[in-house]
C-alpha cells in the first residue's frame, strides 16, 4: 500500500471514529438529561414519559453519517480517484463536524427533556432544536460525499 492510499484511508477511518465518539458523548449528555428529569417526575408522583428516549438517542445518527462517508470515501480509494491529502482532510474535517453536532444535539436534549419532564409540553419545539443541531451533520456528510 502506497503512502497515498494509506492517508486516504486513514481519513477514511477518522471521519467514522470521530463521528462515533461525538455520538457516544451526546448520547451521554442527553441520556443523563433524561434520567434526571425521569427521577424528578418519580420523585413528584408523576407520570415519567417515556419520549425521553428520543432526546438521548437522536446524537446516535451522526455515527451513521460518519459510517456511510467513510464507505464513500472508501469507494474512491478503490477506485483510484483518492487524493491523500484531501481524504485526509476531510475526514478530520467531516469527523469533527459531526462530533460536535452530536454534543450539540446532547445538550439540546438534555434541556429538552428536562422542560417536557417538567412541563409535559412542547415536545414538538424541542425536538426542532435537536433536528437543527443534527443538519450540521447531515450537511457535512452530503457535501463531503460530494467531493469523494
Amino acid at each position: 500500500m502506497d503512502v497515498s492510499v494509506l492517508l486516504a484511508t486513514i481519513g477514511a477511518g477518522l471521519v467514522m471514529g470521530i463521528a462515533a465518539m461525538g455520538s457516544a458523548i451526546g448520547i451521554g449528555i442527553a441520556g443523563q438529561g433524561a434520567i434526571g428529569s425521569w427521577k424528578r417526575c418519580y420523585l413528584n408522583n408523576k407520570a415519567a414519559p417515556f419520549l425521553l428516549v428520543v432526546f438521548a438517542g437522536a446524537p446516535l445518527t451522526q455515527t451513521i453519517y460518519g459510517y456511510l462517508l467513510m464507505n464513500s470515501m472508501l469507494d474512491g480509494i478503490a477506485a483510484g480517484t483518492a487524493r491523500a491529502g484531501l481524504y485526509l482532510g476531510l475526514g478530520l474535517a467531516c469527523g469533527l463536524s459531526m462530533c460536535m453536532s452530536a454534543i450539540a444535539q446532547g445538550k439540546a436534549g438534555a434541556a429538552g427533556s428536562d422542560a417536557l419532564g417538567e412541563t409535559g409540553k412542547g415536545f414538538t419545539n424541542y425536538i426542532m432544536v435537536v433536528g437543527l443541531c443534527e443538519t450540521v451533520a447531515l450537511f457535512s456528510m452530503v457535501f463531503g460525499m460530494g467531493v469523494c
